[in-house]
This record gives C-alpha cells, structure tokens and sequence, in this order.
C-alpha cells in the first residue's frame, strides 16, 4: 500500500529532506517515469535520462531516503539488479493551517461498514458487490434497501448519495479539537474507464464541506484486496481522501474546502454525526460514484471517522 508522506513546519529535517527530493527537475523526471513504469532499475534509468550510473544511483538513493520510491534487489543478465517502485501516494504540506497544541491529546476512531448507511437515494446504473457475489440484482435501485447490504464491499450508483449516522455517545463529554473522515472512492463508468471524471461531494451534518473531482473509473491492473470472482473489465480501486475539520475550518486532501467549522457543523448538537456523499445531478461532472469497503481497491478500510480529544 502506498503512504502518504505528511510535512509541516514542526517536522524542519524530515520536510527539507523531501522537498529537497523533489527541488530536482531531474529527480522529479525519475519519479514520472517510475510511475508510468513500475520496476525499472537503476541501468534503465540511467539510460533513459543519459546519465552516469553513479549519478543515476545517487538520485535514486536520495528518493528512497525521502521516502518517495523503494528499491528492491532482483536477479539479472549482469548480477543483481535494484527495481524502483513508487512507495508515496502523495505528499501533504500542511504549513499553517492547525497549529500545533501543547496540550496533551488522544484519538479515538470509529469504523463504518460500507453497508450501514442509514438512508440512501441513487440512481442506475447502479449496485452492490460483497466478497463473494453481487447483493441483490445488478441496476436494481431496490438493492439498496435489502438486508443483505450490510455484507456490502463496494457501492456504485450515478447520482444520489449513501448517508451514514456515527453515534457520539461516548465524547458528548469530551473536547473534540478535530475530526477526520477517510474513504476510499472512484467514479462510475460502464466497466471501468480511467479518464471518466465525477464531482463527489460529502456534507457533514447536512452542510455541504467538501467536494472533489475523481479523474476517473479506475481499472487495468486489479485493486489490492479486490476479491478474485471479481472481473477484470469492471472497476478494481480508488483513491484514499480525508477530510479533516477543525475550528479553521475544513480541509479536503490537504486543501480548504469550506469555512465551516467544528461548532458551525454543530457536532454534538444531535446523538449522531451525518456524513453522506454522493453525486448532485446538476454537478459539471456528475460522473458516477464507486464506494470501498475492507475487502475491495488498494486500502483495508472502511470509512473511518476519526477523533481527537483534549486529555
């Protein structure tokens, strides 16, 4: 599973030793092509970008160190070969925007099973897929209501949305500093398309705090945890997204999506938290929403809301 790589200004050496990587035209260049080309070695690189092989294994070792590739020795024509492998999903600057508490804290996370959501309204195409088989009949509206959706591990529809309700019971008494909601999602296309971009939004407590565009339906190459009844045609993963909100507001991926704040979102204002997503119909690009579970795409999660607390 690739890692987020998170910076911030408390961390000065492990932040200028990424950017450092990545402050080379030619380094970034390397990281392009590994990307496109999992598993070329150090010889090919070198050759591709003209270098030396010891300048070509210098940049190499200066991105593993970042923690933005990893290399693996393997068997070759002319003795072992290093492969190089992206290891980073993405890197976070998050320079100003949560300031770092001298109090002491603690997290709490609570995780929401694909299948129990509390309310639903999609439109076809549409469906439910468990580990084993679909749940219920494939472009069925009607799937969405059967008991057997709480075996979901992935959800798709067009338009609409899922609303899931995280009971707050046990930090009614507590102070929330922030929460964070991570998924992993993708658009919806007829079996998978990889340019085949969707606006998804997420409200929170019915107030709409993030919206992102999904490049596309991703396929080609199977997910992770995608089970193997699974066809290699349809969908195979997603991307992880977070949103994060703070008494600065909320952040979606890394970035400001809204001015609402942890009291604007009124968190314990009811026995619950509502987080729903979805496609709005009138969105530029209502492009279809694919939902992940545990055991389907490339992260063994849910959706997972995560808390912290003032001690």
């Amino acid at each position: 599973m690739k890692n987020r790589i998170n910076l911030d200004l408390y961390q000065p050496e492990k932040s200028a030793m990424v950017l450092r990587a990545l402050a080379s035209p030619v380094r970034l260049r390397m990281l392009y092509a590994i990307a496109e080309r999992s598993g070329l070695n150090i010889s090919e690189l070198a050759e591709l970008f003209k270098l030396p092989l010891s300048s070509a294994a210098l940049h190499v070792r200066v991105l593993e160190k970042a923690g933005l590739i990893f290399t693996q020795e393997k068997p070759g024509v002319r003795g072992a070969q290093k492969i190089c492998a992206i290891l980073a999903e993405d890197v976070y600057l998050n320079l100003f925007h949560r300031k770092k508490s001298d109090k002491p804290t603690r997290e709490v996370s609570y995780n929401m099973p694909l299948g129990n959501y509390f309310d639903c309204s999609v439109t076809k195409p549409c469906g439910i897929a468990g580990r084993r088989a679909f749940i219920g009949i494939e472009d069925a509206e009607n799937a969405f209501y059967s008991p057997n959706r709480i075996h979901a591990q992935l959800l798709w529809f067009t338009t609409g949305f899922l609303e899931y309700r995280f009971s707050n019971h046990s930090i009614r008494s507590e102070k929330i500093l922030e929460l964070s909601f991570s998924f992993e999602a993708c658009s919806e296309a007829p079996g998978y398309d990889n340019d085949w971009p969707s606006d998804i939004t997420v409200w929170i407590n019915h107030h709409e705090a993030f919206t992102f565009r999904s490049a596309g339906d991703y396929g080609g190459k199977r997910g992770i945890y995608t089970p193997d009844w699974w066809p290699d045609a349809s969908t195979q993963y997603g991307e992880l997204h977070r949103l994060e909100i703070s008494a600065q507001g909320c952040f979606g991926d890394g970035r400001k999506s809204s001015d609402l704040t942890l009291e604007d979102l009124g968190i314990l204002k009811n026995e619950y938290i509502s987080f729903k997503i979805g496609v709005k119909e009138d969105s530029e690009y209502p492009g279809g929403l694919n939902l992940f579970g545990e055991h389907f795409g490339n992260y063994r999660q849910n959706i997972v809301l995560a808390v912290k607390l003032e001690r």
